[in-house]
């Protein structure tokens, strides 16, 4: 499975190194058949060729020295010594031509191993021809000393190497043999000679020659019958001849001679007239054998010449072309698999994901000019390079039609979400209207809830916009105070009762950022409620910074590993679609999408309680500081708007529900003055009319309920400071909003103001009021309060209008 993933190269390298192994191989077989010739006839020629005269001399010194032992005639020991020094001179001609690089090198182990034996044997004759010159020694162990050196030479013989014919080997072993039937004839003539010579044969002589003929006549006739047919029709005639004949006759009579020290039956002349032609016969079949031996080699010495030419040379000549035309087409394939793999990849990297960005930025892309098909011959690459044209034409295709999909379902999405949008604008006027005409607290409660419910329902079809890539229709023209803008996100989320704002200081937002930075702040605050135990809060605090205005958003819940921030910032900071099979991060998708229109900039990370601090950094374009009331920004611009004068206020507790006025806060806090319509389009708002004022300036109150324009919202869980007293009558202190403060019984006659200690003693002497009293008074206070805001922007849009500025300058646009 492994050779699956190696490339083209290295299989083909592999292949070409099997093939130059298997020539190899095929080229040693051959040529160790070639070192095999050569080593044979180098062995025939230095070891063979000088070792078979040292056989006939030891043969010959061997005669004579049983002959001398056996006469006491002085002459025949000077023509002994020079038998001898023929003996050592041949022996000298062996030991120098094994002793050469020539011979050690096809020689082996074994061959050595007999010549250095053969040595030794020949060594040792030096003292047995000392006692034979003495004439210390017997005949009998004169005869054993050279029989065993003649034994070595044959054990030369049966050491030296041959062809691989097994027909040839065996024929060069049955002459082998043959010349040792001829040795043991040669020791019979060398014991008859020298028992002739002492007219005298023991027993010991009679039973050695006994033995010998019997040996040299199995050996010869079991020889016979391995030999070639050639050699053996030699043999037979040459057994059948009068020299071998006579000599048989005379070995008959040797052996009809019994008893001890008996005269030998036979004279010298005549062992020598039978045994000398006999022996010379015998010498000439062996060397015959040995021509027709070398005959037969011939042919297979030239095979092998033949063999290695072919195997070595054309062997050596195929290999060659191989890897020649194997590298060279790896190489045209290579070319062209990479020519497809750059081809693939450049699909993959490059034209695949520009057709769809282009196709992201609505641009039209043709199919044919994407694709162009590209060419790679018509063989088997070819055929893969047309394919994968048709992968590549049919990929672009798809991912042309899978944008078109994707364009079809978002602005299905869309339309579905401005309907949506356009319908829960209509059902927040509505339930604004119902709200105002409502004096039951409990009906007024359950308004509030619904109203709560429908603003969560326009920030989801927000979120379905914006997921769609388009932008929602809430829209402000002038700038919000940034307190307002985190009361609107903190009235869109559900448990909106744990979220503590913390004082924002006098800073507004530009209006066309406010609906965006409101949904991203309600975002990430429902994200911090949802992840955190019911029982803490989310804390919202914020600030002036070096680069903008930063808010921080911590909860305290069980937190995130190291990894899943990391995930999570990486997801808010990626400008990529949407995937689909990550539903779990709508959220963080929306807050990216939000964060790309206005560069603002969103970082969650570790909170020092546990859990989650999301640190949004709004730039420093889009932030204005409240310098005087006059550039404040007007009530009906944001979703929130703050406390109006004491006057304008109705006679009521001042306490709120703490059920009711949330809730109210969420509804009205949604309320927007321009809504979105079932086509997705923005409805015209009627012109508000002035108030009718009192002496003092500030709206009068009256009974006709005007329709609801801005959102009225309650008061959230704001921290807030203290206001500041006024400085001097001329310039009294103002809201945020840059309305006046209210002062307690300021605008009362003098006569009718009240102690402070008479108004706690009455507080003490006042009893306490039923739960039910209690709701009702909050009920009226509350909606006499939002009556008098309402009055109040009026007041404030007339006045303006009045001035010379636009009436709606501070209206929502879309």
């Amino acid at each position: 499975m492994r050779s699956r993933s190696t490339n083209l190269r290295t299989k083909i390298i592999a292949l070409l190194a099997s093939l130059t192994a298997l020539w190899a191989f095929a080229a040693w077989v051959t040529v160790r058949d070639g070192f095999n010739l050569l080593g044979v006839q180098a062995l025939n020629a230095r070891v063979f060729e000088p070792s078979d005269p040292l056989l006939l001399e030891l043969q010959n010194e061997r005669r004579l020295s049983l002959r001398y032992l056996g006469e006491s005639d002085p002459g025949q020991l000077q023509e002994l010594q020079a038998q001898r020094a023929r003996t050592d001179e041949t022996a000298t001609a062996l030991w120098d031509s094994v002793q050469d690089w020539r011979t050690e090198v096809p020689a082996s182990d074994e061959l050595e191993q007999r010549l250095a034996e053969l040595k030794t044997e020949l060594g040792q004759l030096v003292q047995v021809r000392e006692e034979v010159g003495r004439k210390t020694i017997d005949r009998t162990a004169t005869l054993a000393a050279y029989d065993e050196a003649v034994d070595g030479i044959f054990a030369v013989f049966d050491a030296l190497g041959g062809l691989d014919d097994d027909q040839i080997a065996r024929d060069t072993a049955a002459l082998i043999d043959l010349n040792r039937s001829r040795e043991l004839l040669s020791q019979q003539d060398a014991l008859l000679t020298g028992a002739v010579s002492a007219n005298r044969l023991t027993v010991a002589e009679q039973t050695a020659f006994a033995r010998l003929v019997g040996a040299q006549w199995f050996l010869a006739d079991r020889t016979a019958r391995e030999l070639a047919p050639t050699d053996r029709t030699r043999y037979q005639q040459m057994v059948d001849g009068e020299a071998f004949v006579a000599l048989r006759t005379l070995q008959d009579r040797v052996l009809a001679a019994k008893g001890e020290d008996v005269r030998p039956p036979i004279t010298a002349a005549a062992w020598r007239a039978a045994a000398e032609p006999a022996m010379a016969d015998l010498r000439e079949v062996i060397l015959a054998g040995g021509e027709d031996i070398v005959a037969r080699a011939t042919p297979v010495a030239v095979g092998v010449i033949v063999r290695l030419v072919l195997a070595a040379g054309l062997g050596l000549i195929a290999v060659v072309a191989s890897v020649i035309v194997s590298i060279t087409t790896a190489r045209s394939l290579v070319r062209q698999l990479e020519r497809l793999r750059g081809a693939a990849i450049r699909l993959a990297d490059e034209r695949l994901p520009s057709v769809v960005e282009r196709l992201g930025h609505g641009e039209e892309v043709d199919v044919a000019r994407e694709a162009p098909p590209l060419q790679f011959g018509d063989d088997e690459i070819g055929q893969v390079g047309r394919a994968f044209n048709r992968v590549q034409e049919t990929a672009v295709r798809t991912a042309v039609e899978q944008a078109e999909l994707r364009r079809s379902v978002r602005d299905v999405f869309l339309s579905l979400a401005r309907r949506t949008q356009a319908l829960v604008h209509r059902q927040l006027t509505l339930l604004d209207a119902m709200e105002r005409r409502e004096h039951d607290a409990e009906e007024l409660e359950d308004l509030f809830r619904v109203d709560h419910l429908a603003t969560r329902m326009r920030r989801n079809a927000e979120n379905l916009i914006v997921l769609s890539g388009s932008t929602p229709g809430r829209a402000w023209r002038r700038n919000v105070p940034m307190v307002d803008v985190v009361r609107g996100a903190v009235a869109e989320v559900e448990d909106y009762t744990r979220v503590t704002v913390r004082p924002l200081g006098p800073v507004s937002l530009t209006g066309r950022a406010v609906g965006d930075v409101i949904h991203l702040l309600a975002e990430l605050i429902e994200n911090g409620l949802s992840f955190s135990p019911p029982q803490t809060t989310v804390e919202v605090r914020g600030q002036l910074v070096g680069n903008g205005f930063a808010i921080e958003i911590e909860d305290r819940g069980l937190g995130m590993s190291g990894d899943e921030l990391a995930a999570a910032n990486a997801r808010i900071v990626d400008r990529s679609e949407l995937n689909l099979a990550d539903a779990a991060r709508l959220g963080l998708f929306v807050v990216s999408r939000l964060t790309e229109r206005h560069g603002v900039k969103v970082q969650l990370r570790e909170s020092a309680y546990g859990g989650t601090t999301a640190v949004v950094l709004i730039p420093r374009e889009l932030i204005t500081v409240d310098g005087d009331p006059g550039g404040s920004v007007d009530v009906t611009a944001g979703p929130v708007a703050p406390a109006l004068p004491a006057a304008a206020e109705p006679a009521a507790p001042p306490a709120a529900d703490p059920v009711a006025a949330p809730t109210a806060a969420a509804g009205d806090a949604a309320t927007e003055p321009t809504e979105p319509t079932d086509d997705g389009t923005t409805a015209a708002e009627p012109e508000p009319q002035a108030p009718r004022l009192t002496p003092s300036g500030l709206p009068a109150r009256t009974r006709k309920r005007q329709p609801a324009v801005a959102a009225p919202t309650a008061e959230l869980a704001v921290v807030e400071p203290p206001a500041a007293p006024a400085a001097t009558e001329e310039a009294p202190a103002v809201t945020d909003a840059g309305l006046p403060v209210r002062v307690r019984q300021a605008s009362l006659n003098p006569e009718l103001r009240n102690d402070q200690s008479e108004a706690e003693d009455d507080g003490a002497d006042d009893t306490a009021r039923p739960p039910e009293q209690v709701r009702r008074m909050m009920s009226s206070y509350q909606s006499g309060t939002r009556r008098g805001r309402t009055d109040a922007a009026r007041l404030l849009g007339g006045a303006r209008g009045a001035g010379g500025a636009p009436a709606d300058e501070n209206e929502q646009a879309t």
